[in-house]
């Protein structure tokens, strides 16, 4: 499925569209290239869940949680950029991060992707003319639930 984003507004849209499926256990994968919009989508589903504060970029941290009752629900936002193999994303613990939360993963291939999880929506983010086009996956824990 593409879903054109062709401004920020759309963006907002599509992330509470997202927010509005999203359930413990899902993993929302962003990829992309540099400035494609991830920390931006990522900002945007976590507004939708009622998160009111400044959501800093992951990638020096790599890893931020935040719980209800900022959030509808448990989220943990990722930024693996910075890994250099997925044994590093092994010893964050994050399945520990994991357990009882929704996970939104930017850069998902460094540490070691998720798109095999039934739970995994995948999301390609990609410059499109002078906005940006999602191209999204889901496995079979989102059937019937595409945003």
């Amino acid at each position: 499925m593409i879903v054109p984003l062709p401004d920020l507004a759309a963006m907002q849209a599509f992330g509470a569209r997202i927010a509005d499926q999203l359930r413990s256990g899902d993993v929302v994968a962003l990829a992309g290239q540099l400035g494609a919009g991830k920390t931006t989508l990522a900002r945007a589903v976590l507004a939708s869940l009622g998160y009111k504060g400044e959501v800093p970029s992951p990638t020096f941290t790599i890893v931020e949680t935040y719980d209800p009752p900022l959030v509808r629900l448990p989220v943990v936002h990722a930024d693996f950029y910075r890994l250099k193999s997925v044994r590093e994303a092994e010893e964050l613990g994050l399945d520990d991060y994991r357990k009882g939360a929704a996970l939104l993963a930017e850069w998902p291939d460094h540490a070691g992707g998720f798109a095999h999880e039934a739970a995994c929506l995948s999301i390609n983010l990609e410059i499109h003319d002078l906005g940006r086009k999602a191209i999204v996956e889901g496995g079979t824990d989102w059937l019937g639930r595409m945003p």
